[in-house]
């Protein structure tokens, strides 16, 4: 079990990298982020 929950963590960071990646720099400054937070956002993700 523990590792399915690791691998569908992992496919949600990757799927939230991919996601904010795509998106322009005003999107992101709307959401109040920087292209540099995308990374700790998808680390974020993974937590909830």
């Amino acid at each position: 079990m523990n590792i399915m929950k690791r691998l569908n963590d992992w496919r949600k960071y990757r799927q939230t990298l991919s996601e904010l990646g795509r998106i322009s720099e005003r999107e992101l400054q709307d959401l109040g982020l920087r292209r540099a937070d995308i990374e700790a956002v998808a680390r974020g993700e993974i937590r909830r």
